[in-house]
């Protein structure tokens, strides 16, 4: 029944750092912390490292922390959200980092047609260079229209 219940854990927060990543990438970097999101959208930098890799940082910390809690203090759910922050970590990263951005150059050859939408996507997101005005937040989840051929 604990291993369920730790299963449980990790799968919820993973999930719901994607709705924790839609909430942050509209509101707070589109919002208050744009400063640190708006190289993200202009490349008005040389260096491969963005000010927007800030809130990558921020949510490894977080994990980190969790993972801190479980060892030091015994909080038993910590280790699965941790791992499971660690985990949407890693596959956004992969997604919008490698895949999406070519931050590394592999993955340029995903043709189906979930590679396709969360492209579109992430394109029709980019088209608008302001804080104002964008849409489609999400990263693994985005709206039907852009499955669409």
């Amino acid at each position: 029944m604990e291993t369920l219940l730790w299963i449980a854990i990790f799968l919820s927060t993973f999930m719901a750092m994607e709705g924790m990543a839609w909430f942050t990438h509209k509101y707070v970097m589109h919002g208050f912390l744009w400063k640190l999101h708006k190289d993200h959208h202009k490349k008005d930098h040389s260096s491969w490292w963005e000010r927007n890799d800030l809130f990558f940082v921020f949510y490894a910390l977080v994990s980190i922390t969790c993972f801190l809690l479980w060892q030091y203090n015994g909080f038993w759910a910590g280790l699965p959200i941790g791992l499971g922050i660690l985990a949407y970590g890693i596959t956004y990263f992969t997604i919008h980092d490698i895949f999406i951005h070519q931050r590394f150059k592999i993955f340029r050859n995903a043709n189906n047609r979930y590679a396709k939408g969360i492209r579109r996507a992430h394109k029709m997101h980019h088209k608008h260079l302001g804080k104002d005005d964008g849409e489609c937040f999400g990263m693994l989840f985005v709206p039907f229209k852009y499955f669409r051929k």
